[in-house]
């Protein structure tokens, strides 16, 4: 449930704890930045041969330590991410998508398109000019899927209470690495699954035709190379954009980088190859249900988004809206033991867990105010804490604080928020000697590399 807003540093990611503490008890909301970052599957294993990413992944890529991740991967020990089918404006909807203003050439790094308001009828044979200052045209088609599989290895569990069993801290994937990967790719989860990473975590809100995405903000515009809220767009439009359109390592949403260091731009339309053993939809927005079926060992810690409205406030209708199309997918997918939901907003998560009761979540942002401040009770029930490092500026995770957690038989994971936090090794290391039981982590692979170095892998 990371609440995060990293513009040119690492940063936030979800601010609740004993240092919502401090600015919460004057407000009751925190000014939403989203979930760990602003900084914020198939049923069974097959056989298909592992892929290696090459060195066109980020410099700060790590390859699996010695960990389950650095052990040989047999056919029995992997589970094959092989490409889900792909969704074009003309297999999933029966709209055109469009995109307002001239569409930019790869090239071209400093101005924006814009995704119209409406898709074209389907029946509609030409594109046709809209109400907007320019004429849109129709989005490239991304090149067909190539016929490329990589194998990544199993975790050591894979439901939330094997992993509490585990006893050790565990590495949690924030937007499946978002410092070192394009934030909440296929291919930044792939990556992070292979650095050994117990635990998925990702955003979700629903697109204007109702399908329940993995996406952080409430516009396509800090990742991609348009813009536009994600309530108004479909999702045939939304996953036609290139979702690392903007990625550099460690600097999530910068547009100041030379057009070099923009290293997976053009990936996702063709315009670049993707690296071995990846395909371009690998880089676009996905699907939860995507997410779901390509990593069906790996537990997956899902936050749910709110969307604003009209009067630029978060809407919760948004996000019980949300909460519905999560609690099918989970009970669909056979999923209700190896996922965890959080959500800011107290009500949609009652909602939630009034449609889901058997799935696990950690508290809101007004239950962990009050069990803070004033020593209120939390529902027996939720066994995992999901806290920040840090809030306005004031320490949260401090060896009192975990005594306190702990003391009631509950988990400690920690998201990571504010800008003097830089995630490194040494950092981790000094997390998990804190005896925090989790770290939603922007760089898994250094996490891990942490734990295995601390022994606890």
């Amino acid at each position: 449930m990371a609440r995060t807003d990293r513009g040119t540093t690492p940063a936030e990611r979800r601010p609740r704890s004993l240092s919502l503490i401090a600015s919460l008890v004057a407000v009751t909301v925190v000014a939403a930045a989203g979930c760990g970052g602003n900084s914020g599957g198939s049923s069974e294993p097959s056989t298909a041969t592992s892929a290696t990413p090459t060195s066109s992944a980020p410099a700060t890529t790590a390859t699996p330590t010695t960990s389950s991740a650095s052990t040989a991967l047999s056919t029995s020990e992997a589970t094959t991410t092989t490409a889900a089918p792909r969704t074009t404006a003309t297999d999933t909807t029966e709209s055109e998508t469009t995109v307002s203003e001239a569409a930019e050439s790869e090239t071209t790094t400093e101005s924006e398109t814009t995704v119209s308001e409406a898709a074209e009828s389907e029946t509609t044979t030409e594109s046709e000019t809209t109400e907007s200052d320019t004429i849109a045209t129709p989005t490239t088609e991304p090149p067909p899927p190539t016929a490329v599989a990589v194998a990544v290895p199993l975790p050591k569990a894979s439901t939330v209470a094997e992993l509490i069993a585990l006893d050790r801290p565990l590495v949690i994937a924030h937007a499946g690495g978002d410092q070192d990967y394009p934030h909440s790719t296929i291919y930044a989860y792939t990556q992070s699954a292979l650095a050994g990473a117990d635990i998925l975590e990702l955003d979700v809100q629903l697109t204007a035709d109702g399908v329940l995405i993995v996406q952080h903000d409430d516009t396509v515009d800090r990742t991609t190379e348009a813009s536009g809220p994600v309530a108004e767009l479909t999702l045939a439009e939304i996953q036609a954009l290139d979702n690392a359109h903007w990625f550099v390592a460690g600097f999530w949403g910068d547009r100041t980088r030379p057009d070099s260091e923009y290293e997976f731009r053009g990936v996702r339309t063709g315009a670049v190859d993707p690296p071995p053993g990846f395909e371009a939809d690998d880089f676009r927005v996905a699907t939860f249900r995507e997410v779901g079926e390509r990593f069906p060992h790996h537990v997956l810690d899902v936050e749910i988004k709110l969307q604003r409205g009209a009067d630029g406030e978060e809407d919760p209708a948004t996000g019980i809206a949300a909460a519905e199309v999560l609690a099918a997918e989970i009970a669909e997918l056979g999923r209700e033991d190896s996922v965890i939901v959080a959500c800011f907003n107290d009500d949609v998560l009652a909602a939630f867990s009034r449609l889901a009761p058997s799935v696990a979540a950690t508290p809101g942002e007004a239950a962990l105010v009050g069990w803070f401040l004033a020593g209120e009770a939390l529902d027996p029930d939720l066994a995992v804490l999901q806290v920040p490092f840090t809030y306005g500026g004031l320490e949260v995770v401090t060896p009192d604080t975990v005594a306190r957690v702990h003391g009631e038989g509950r988990e400690v994971w920690v998201w990571l928020s504010g800008t003097d936090v830089v995630e490194t090794r040494e950092f981790y290391s000094d997390l998990f000697a804190l005896g925090v039981d989790g770290v939603i982590a922007g760089r898994p692979a250094e996490a891990r590399a942490a734990l295995d170095n601390a022994g606890g892998g």
